[in-house]
């Protein structure tokens, strides 16, 4: 699922006509598109036998889907949250552990078949590293790892948006490129080589770093306006294409990665 808060128009000058920047507004069709993209490449990357799940994404919107494959989902719950599960009809179960991401003290070593951070969530911590080090540690050897963080091309897109021309100059330098948002939030944006290596850095296998989606926001939606529901499902297919094919490629909006602990480690 996409994160919040999505940027909404500006003017590069003063007094100049508005621009459209690539972050489609909140009430664009093109979310339905994206969202109907992220549930088919969790599909593809799931297992088809039933396996243990840690799910750190924002809200849990995931779990529904994890559930009916007949997936057991330890569904991680901020301390303060407070949130009520959804309801997750299948064969399934999602047991709530309360804890905060950064810290999974209270769960063992390898003791999770599949870690799922979906919905940009390693982006919301800002000192990844040490999260994605811990969600290794509980993965079982084996075990594998899907993680969506949001990319260069969307913090440089936010900069330009908000006039941030110093920290826009500054960015393809930066070892560490942080965002902020209109609320005053930060986000943590990443390239290709970059979540590699920070996924390398902490034993895992890498798969592959791709793009979620490679269609502009644009042909989205002309595509969606002219031909509905029919239209959708061909956009769909079309992006689960392009996507392995323009892997390693730092386009799009979000980055999705695979990444495998050795069977030997541990």
């Amino acid at each position: 699922m996409r994160t919040p808060e999505p940027v909404s128009t500006s003017s590069l000058t003063p007094g100049a006509s508005p621009v459209a920047t690539p972050i489609p507004q909140d009430d664009s069709s093109y979310w339905r598109f994206f969202d109907d993209v992220a549930a088919a490449q969790l599909e593809q990357w799931l297992p088809a036998r039933p396996s243990r799940i840690l799910d750190v994404s924002d809200g849990g919107h995931f779990a529904g889907q994890l559930t009916a494959a007949g997936h057991e989902v330890l569904s991680v719950e901020h301390p303060d949250a407070g949130a009520e599960q959804p309801s997750t009809p299948g064969p399934g179960r999602v047991l709530p552990v309360v804890a905060d991401s950064r810290s999974l003290d209270r769960l063992q070593d390898g003791s999770v078949d599949l870690v799922l951070a979906e919905s940009s969530a390693l982006s919301l911590c800002l000192a990844t590293e040490l999260v994605v080090e811990q969600l290794a540690r509980v993965l079982r050897p084996g075990g594998r790892m899907l993680l969506v963080v949001e990319s260069l091309m969307l913090g440089l897109a936010r900069l330009a948006d908000q006039g941030r021309w110093a920290e826009l100059a500054d960015a393809p330098m930066a070892d560490v490129v942080l965002v902020p948002d209109d609320e005053g939030n930060i986000t943590r944006c990443f390239w290709p080589e970059e979540l590699r290596d920070l996924l390398t850095d902490v034993g895992l296998e890498v798969e592959w770093v791709r793009p979620r989606s490679v269609l502009s926001v644009a042909t989205v939606e002309r595509a969606l306006l002219q031909g509905g529901d029919e239209a959708l499902r061909t956009l769909v297919r079309t992006e689960l294409a392009l996507a392995v094919e323009r892997e390693g490629e730092s386009i799009g909006l979000y980055l999705l990665a695979s990444a495998r602990r050795p069977c030997g480690s541990g």
